[in-house]
């Protein structure tokens, strides 16, 4: 049996990189899943990988219609929900002089708004007991130049887990937060302008990583499981690194 046997699941962003290879370790496990994604085609090709056990609902997390939207399919094929996993946002960087209003709120609206509504709206279909999985990032810790407004939404997140393992308790909800180092995901290989700047900018990452490379979105999975599963069951408002060693030494 598995570790998530007969668990609704919810998945933002499950389209590709952390969000598709969670998916397939939920369903691996047991679990029924709902995964969104903002552009159909990337959906259904998403479902078809997966191949069982999983709904694709197509929509926007900073798109509150959209939300309303993906919850009324689970209500309706599955009746309730035993793990969010808040994983959709969006990166981009930019230095301090160079922020424009449409970069803040861009990065805002998805990673901040986004994941806050798409917790909220979860909640009258959320079982006692249940987990909550908000993904963040090591950038929450750490001072890299360029990425000041994407920081800020992840450092948000974290605080999130604080205030709402509390807002919760009485409910036995568990919030949780996984913050990921370099991981290699599409998202991660679109920062740079073109594949060169990409390399350079991997390059410069993978020397300040301890472990000396980059991180795969099956290892962020296990520990999404982890936290999804019984396993956890007395970890709470805790933010787990999975992060080759980046924001611990």
């Amino acid at each position: 049996m598995g570790k998530l046997e007969g668990k609704v699941a919810v998945i933002t962003g499950g389209t590709a990189g952390i969000g598709l290879a969670t998916a397939q370790r939920f369903v691996a496990e047991g679990a029924q899943v709902f995964i969104t994604g903002r552009r159909q085609s990337e959906l259904d090709k998403a479902v078809k990988q997966i191949g069982k056990n999983v709904t694709g609902v197509q929509g926007d997390v900073a798109n509150l219609a959209d939300l309303d939207r993906l919850y009324a399919a689970v209500k309706q094929k599955a009746g309730h929900i035993d793990v969010v996993f808040a994983n959709a946002g969006t990166a981009e960087n930019a230095a301090l002089g160079t922020i424009t209003e449409e970069h803040f709120d861009k990065i805002f609206n998805s990673n901040v708004k986004g994941l806050l509504f798409t917790v909220q709206k979860a909640l009258p279909l959320l079982v006692d007991g249940s987990s909550i999985i908000l993904n963040a990032s090591v950038v929450a810790s750490k001072g890299f130049p360029a990425f000041s407004v994407y920081s800020a939404t992840k450092a948000a997140v974290r605080s999130f887990a604080r205030t709402w393992t509390t807002d919760l308790k009485d409910r036995k909800i568990r919030v949780n937060v996984i913050s990921p180092g370099p991981i290699e995901t599409p998202l991660f290989n679109s920062l740079g302008k073109n594949a060169e700047e990409t390399k350079q900018i991997k390059a410069g990452v993978i020397a300040g990583v301890p472990l000396g490379r980059m991180g795969e979105a099956d290892e962020i999975a296990k520990a999404a499981v982890f936290l999804a599963s019984d396993d956890s069951s007395f970890v709470a408002g805790t933010e787990l690194f999975v992060d080759g060693g980046v924001a611990q030494v």
